[in-house]
């Protein structure tokens, strides 16, 4: 379980102090029952602000809030993100630089992407395996180097340009001709992330606002069992 950005507990000694006997012995489990449904809000106005602040997140980014409920004997909730997610998420609430799956950023350019604006699982795979296609630097004669995953153009419409490489004219990088070859994913290094998700001045907010009402409605339901 990764570390939580909320932990949401209870002091209950002042509260006790004004109970009845019977109204104490029902404390605790009213307790754990207000605590748990604050994190279930918290959870919910986490799950919603990463709706709002990600132009269209992934179902697994979007469901990477997870929750652990309060108990009897563990007057404790807890409302996390979850392992898998925590990596890549962490720099939008701490600042830095985007967490990368592998060594460089994939920058998918002519190439068809999914729903969610990324590659599909598989796809490096794929593309690795064509004959047209290869992974690797290019140096042009102006002296950029080119990072990426690049195809060839068919057989029929190769030729031999000054630069060495094979192909007609009218591709183009960064606005300059590559000789033929299409980039069709660009490696590139990780970039600072843009988005600030506030993850824990969220979750303060939600609990200021709503335990107190929680925690009285635990306490009247449980009192009400034991009439």
């Amino acid at each position: 379980m990764a570390t939580p950005f909320v932990s949401v507990s209870s002091n209950a000694k002042e509260l006790r102090r004004k109970l009845t006997m019977v109204q104490r012995d029902q404390l605790p489990f009213a307790t754990a029952q207000a605590l748990t449904a604050v994190a279930k809000i918290v959870q919910a106005g986490e799950a919603q602000q990463i709706g709002k602040k990600f132009k269209n997140p992934t179902p697994f980014t979007r469901n990477s809030v997870g929750m652990r409920g309060a108990r009897k004997s563990n007057q404790e909730a807890m409302v996390f993100i979850k392992d898998r997610a925590a990596r890549y998420l962490a720099p939008y609430e701490e600042g830095g630089v985007h967490a990368l799956n592998g060594k460089a950023l994939l920058n998918p350019k002519d190439i068809k992407k999914n729903a969610y604006g990324q590659l599909s699982r598989g796809t490096l795979a794929r593309l690795k395996a064509r004959p047209d296609v290869f992974i690797g630097k290019v140096r042009f004669k102006d002296g950029r180097e080119i990072n990426g995953v690049w195809q060839r153009p068919p057989t029929g419409e190769r030729q031999r340009g000054r630069n060495g490489t094979k192909g007609n004219t009218w591709n183009k990088v960064d606005g300059k001709r590559t000789g033929g070859l299409k980039l069709l994913i660009r490696f590139g290094d990780a970039l600072p992330v843009d988005i600030h998700l506030g993850y824990h001045d969220l979750a303060g907010r939600l609990v200021f606002r709503n335990f107190n009402r929680e925690m009285g409605r635990a306490l009247a339901k449980a009192l009400a069992t034991t009439r």
